[in-house]
């Protein structure tokens, strides 16, 4: 069964805000880890996208030992735009792990309270 936050209490609601602060990711964290590593895809690592800061790190490392040769120049431009896009994007990302926080924990609660009702 899908609940949403209208079919909850004023201490369920307290509850979840109280599980989304504590498990959601700081903006301004995510902004610093951008700034002074968003380039290695530090930012993208503290929000668990793994594959595509892998994919960062790879291209700005691969970058940077290929400036010897002077090819490196593109791949840096190319990963300091995609930072860029990040900024950006970061507080959606933010946002869709608000809402899959609070849907997670509205589920627990209902699970929970029906099978307290149940006995």
């Amino acid at each position: 069964m899908n609940y949403s936050r209208i079919d909850l209490t004023t201490e369920e609601m307290l509850l979840v805000n109280s599980e989304v602060e504590k498990k959601k990711r700081n903006l301004v964290v995510a902004y610093l880890l951008w700034f002074f590593l968003g380039g290695f895809g530090a930012h993208r690592f503290y929000f668990k996208k793994t594959g595509s800061a892998l994919g960062m790190l790879a291209l700005t490392v691969g970058s940077i030992i290929l400036t010897v040769v002077l090819i490196g120049f593109v791949g840096l431009f190319v990963a300091g735009i995609w930072a860029l896009v990040d900024a950006f994007l970061m507080p959606g990302w933010q946002q869709r792990e608000v809402e899959a926080i609070e849907r997670e924990t509205i589920e627990s609660l209902k699970t929970r309270s029906e099978r307290q009702a149940a006995f």
